[in-house]
């Protein structure tokens, strides 16, 4: 089965990694959360989250342990410090190029977004929250779209309201349509709902 490392920091928003791990474990893809730290890193017992929500990572961010041998998709989720924490990352830009260049997953929602500018990514389409929009429209072909797929970097606006179409996405170029159907089906989305 395909596998994911989601990253994770202080100040990242919690929808966006929960919703995003729990769906893709739901499909099948093993999930691992890797914690990045700030420059006053101390050994927390959990990030804690940009609303407060405690949340504990399945280990330490290692970059040796973090490469495209190891996963089929990195993602990289918002929250205002949080995606800046992990943007700033000279580890985490490594690898979103390394993940790109080996033709694997790359992931960004919301803030997380950022990561493609410190990444120093060529101009593509991509959406981000817009809150940072004025950071990467110049840079990129910035788009409004819910979710934005550039090959194999797929970007997403924001916590609710994109965080399950980019979920989705993210199953349905891991796994298959097949799997994203049936993914969607007993999590009881009001009908019409068009992800």
């Amino acid at each position: 089965m395909p596998s994911a490392l989601i990253l994770i920091a202080d100040g990242t928003e919690e929808m966006e990694f929960t919703i995003t791990y729990d769906t893709l474990v739901r499909a099948g893809v093993t999930c691992q959360s890797a914690f990045v730290h700030d420059d006053e890193f101390v050994s927390p017992v959990a990030a804690k989250g940009s609303r407060g929500i405690r949340i504990m990572p399945d280990v330490y961010f290692e970059p040796d342990a973090s490469g495209p041998d190891k996963f089929d998709a990195l993602i990289i989720p918002g929250g205002a410090k949080g995606a800046e924490t992990i943007a700033k990352n000279s580890a985490v830009q490594a690898l979103v190029r390394e993940y790109l260049s080996q033709g694997k997953l790359v992931g960004m929602i919301c803030a997380g977004s950022m990561a493609a500018l410190t990444s120093g990514l060529p101009k593509q389409p991509l959406t981000s929250h817009p809150g940072v929009k004025n950071y990467l429209e110049s840079d990129f072909s910035y788009s409004e779209d819910p979710v934005v797929v550039s090959n194999n970097l797929i970007t997403s606006r924001g916590p609710a309201g994109t965080t399950f179409p980019f979920a989705f996405k993210l199953v349905e170029l891991l796994c298959g349509l097949e799997k994203r159907n049936e993914v969607y089906g007993p999590m009881v989305f009001p009908p019409g709902t068009p992800w």
